[in-house]
């Protein structure tokens, strides 16, 4: 064994690759076809910015998350609509719009800023406009205010 550690280590590595190939690739292409990952809801993702009352619910929530998030001194302006959304499936929305900073801060002017927001509740509608059964996942582009 000591004399061929080479070949030793050639038959090994040909063997977890044949390992890999004929056990374990199948199973994994198995539970890839499966529904194990498979969301069913009424929301289904676009690549195209779109407009529903729920993605304007979504911008809603976003600004007064933001403005929850900001200092008290900062005083801001949101727009009547986001510049873009975009649903990505399932009920999340990706939301892209404009903050107008006024008062007395350094960093008067606007800003643009991404929110990314999911509806907890999927297909019934009812409770959209209560902020608890929305979950913030993230903002970025307000972090130097």
């Amino acid at each position: 064994m000591k004399k061929y550690p080479t070949l030793l280590f050639i038959a090994g590595l040909v063997l977890l690759i044949l390992f890999q190939q004929k056990l374990v690739m199948p199973y994994v292409h198995k539970v890839i076809a499966s529904d194990l990952f498979l969301v069913e809801s009424k929301d289904e993702a676009s690549q195209l910015p779109i407009s529903t009352p729920l993605s304007g619910i979504a911008f809603m929530h976003c600004n007064n998350y933001i403005k929850s998030e900001l200092s008290p001194d900062v005083a801001i302006v949101f727009p009547e609509k986001p510049l873009n959304a975009w649903t990505l499936g399932n009920y999340q929305y990706l939301i892209n719009a404009e903050i107008n900073i006024t008062g007395d801060t350094s960093n008067k002017g606007t800003k643009k800023y991404a929110c990314r927001i999911t509806y907890n509740n999927g297909d019934n509608e009812e409770g959209a406009y209560d902020f608890d059964n929305w979950s913030i996942i993230g903002v970025s582009g307000i972090d130097n205010m």
